[in-house]
């Protein structure tokens, strides 16, 4: 398991929006920093009233949008018009290409996660879901908000992943099963937690390559977001390849 401190995230501030871009993201480039397993993008946000993002594209990537506080008003080239609230995610699947703005039309700060995920299949026909949760469903548990798995009850998405949220009271503990195949992203919003007997303070991230199950314990009161992805072993070029031919 990796951790890295509060202090270690990237920070920028435009006046409109400040954010921490936890990977390599727009003119942030770390090359020991660029994905995470499937995980390529998560900016922890905060846009100011009256500002925004303007019409901009995407594709072949699937963006899940997780508001912590505040609102946003989503508009999309697929006809989309969507208020998102706290408590709401929202997804879109970039596939073959699509434009969208989100602007803060409300009189205070939105705070909202962006997480982008590669998704299993190109090509894709762009699409977009929205659902609603309540805090009462996540207090205590790890809740799946969104998943590529199949997950009932969650915003759907197309890839081999799952986001869970939760919120834990100080010394609850829990668990989560995973194996070589699977990578772990966590990310503490407040609070503190331990990790396989590693403590995590609030901003702190864990980056984990599992071999067997995670145990999470709430040593104060603790709300995070967890990211169970594919692990990317494997990518690249196969032994038969790697062995070569001479050229015919």
């Amino acid at each position: 398991m990796k951790t890295i401190s509060s202090s270690k995230r990237h920070f920028s501030d435009y006046g409109w929006l400040k954010t921490f871009w936890l990977f390599s993201f727009s003119d942030y480039y770390d090359p020991d920093n660029i994905q995470f397993g499937a995980l390529r993008v998560f900016n922890d946000d905060i846009v100011e009233p009256g500002t925004g993002f303007p019409t901009h594209p995407h594709h072949e990537m699937e963006i899940i949008t997780v508001v912590l506080d505040g609102e946003m008003t989503h508009k999309d080239s697929m006809g989309n018009t969507a208020v998102i609230k706290a408590g709401d995610v929202q997804r879109m699947s970039a596939g073959t290409g699509l434009t969208h703005s989100e602007f803060n039309l409300s009189d205070k700060p939105v705070h909202f996660y962006q997480i982008w995920i590669f998704p299993d299949t190109k090509g894709l026909k762009p699409s977009y879901d929205q659902k609603t949760f309540e805090p009462v469903q996540w207090k205590n548990k790890l809740l799946p908000i969104a998943s590529g798995r199949g997950i009932p009850d969650t915003v759907t998405f197309f890839t081999d992943a799952a986001i869970f949220r939760s919120d834990l009271d100080e010394g609850l503990a829990i668990s989560h099963n995973a194996d070589s195949s699977r990578r772990i992203f966590i990310y503490l919003t407040s609070g503190e937690l331990e990790v396989n007997g590693i403590l995590l303070k609030s901003g702190d991230q864990a980056r984990i390559e599992p071999e067997n199950e995670i145990n999470i314990k709430a040593m104060k009161n603790a709300a995070f977001i967890m990211i169970d992805v594919p692990s990317c072993r494997g990518w690249g070029y196969d032994g038969k390849t790697l062995r070569g031919e001479k050229a015919r």
